[in-house]
């Protein structure tokens, strides 16, 4: 057997580790690098996907748990597409369900409607008499002080539902029988104007007072489709009495014999003389007047403003406001439901005369001003 030399196997064995350090240090670079890498094209995947999440206005399950909206909602897209400036973020109030709500937005509001009041050059279309009319509209819980002022086709049913309960008239929502809601004898729920002066002007200076808004011109859409297009039976005048009235007024074309269309509806409510026959149709007009006629916004002074497209986030902000969160709850939103709809309104309003549209616009001019709705520049011009 040959003899090695011991010096000889200590170098070999020696190199033998120095190459399987090498080749493991190695490994472990590499590895290490690979691992690097994979973090950065997660981090990478990751972000774009927060990205496009955030930056998608139309995912109604992309709702937004903090609401950085401005105080004005841009009628031509969704308001939650609007973000405050990084340096503007108010630190925002925990709702009872846990959400962060700015007050910012709803102080935005009302400044801009003390803004808008202050207008000289549109007087005419901010400001009215606190008249019986007014009163008439504004519903009355005197357990909670709280005066609500009812905007038709703004989702005002499910309000009434929650004043009726407060007001104990009933134990839950779910248990208002719907034949009950509008049926102010049986609803328990008082108006402003069956007190005397003095018991009006008390609670107008000390109660919590709100209402809700939507966009003019998508309100007016559901008035029609609501009142005209599908009239509930146990409302036959709407059909029976006013259409008839604003198509032989408005029509301009006698020989035609179809039910009122759109176009007739608009050419009614854009007229300046509207006001003869709104007299004749009495309080039926109230699903179509002008919110400035409704509620006096410049005449009383709301605690709150709420906005339909918002309606998400208002609706728990309100309750929390006027101390009534942890007695009731809004009733579920239907996913979309408060979502403003652009193309629905260019198909209405297609085909109407810009004459008509301008005049219309100007009617409701006041509406779109007070309440931050953009001017429907796409159907003006």
């Amino acid at each position: 057997m040959k003899n090695t030399h011991p010096q000889a196997s200590v170098q070999t064995l020696a190199g033998r580790i120095t190459e399987w350090l090498t080749f493991d240090n190695m490994h472990h670079q590499w590895l290490l690098l690979a691992a690097c890498f994979w973090v950065i094209f997660m981090f990478m995947v990751a972000s774009k996907f927060i990205t496009l999440t955030f930056k998608d206005p139309d995912a109604y399950s992309a709702k937004q748990e903090f609401l950085f909206l401005t105080a004005v909602p841009d009628a031509g897209k969704l308001p939650r597409e609007k973000h405050f400036p990084e340096e503007l973020k108010p630190t925002g109030k925990v709702l009872s369900d846990g959400r962060l709500v700015q007050p910012l937005v709803y102080t935005e509001r009302l400044e801009l409607i003390r803004n808008v009041c202050r207008d000289e050059a549109l007087k005419n279309l901010s400001h009215t008499a606190v008249s019986r009319f007014v009163l008439d509209r504004i519903f009355v819980c005197d357990k909670h002080k709280i005066l609500f002022c009812q905007t038709p086709k703004v989702g005002n049913t499910q309000w009434k539902k929650v004043l009726i309960v407060l007001n104990g008239a009933f134990p839950s929502i779910e248990e208002i029988p719907e034949n009950v809601v509008h049926d102010h004898e049986k609803n328990g729920l008082p108006r402003l104007s069956s007190f005397s002066d003095a018991e009006i002007q008390k609670r107008l200076k000390t109660y919590f007072k709100f209402f809700i808004v939507r966009d003019p011109f998508e309100r007016l859409i559901s008035a029609f489709k609501d009142k005209f297009v599908h009239n509930p039976r146990f409302e036959p005048w709407y059909r029976h009495e006013i259409a008839p009235g604003i198509i032989r007024k408005y029509r301009r074309n006698r020989t035609e014999t179809r039910g009122i269309q759109f176009e007739d509806f608009v050419r009614y409510l854009g007229d300046p003389n509207h006001r003869w026959l709104d007299l004749q149709f009495g309080d039926h007009i109230i699903h179509w007047v002008t919110y400035v006629e409704l509620c006096a916004p410049c005449e009383i002074t709301y605690s709150v403003i709420g906005h339909h497209e918002t309606l998400e986030d208002d609706a728990p902000y309100i309750l929390q406001e006027a101390g009534i969160a942890h007695l009731v709850s809004y009733p579920t939103i239907p996913p979309g439901i408060t979502v403003y709809n652009k193309t629905k309104v260019e198909r209405y309003f297609l085909g109407i005369s810009k004459r008509d549209i301008r005049r219309l616009y100007a009617r409701f001019e006041g509406d779109f001003k007070l309440f931050g709705y953009q001017k429907p520049d796409f159907l003006l011009n």
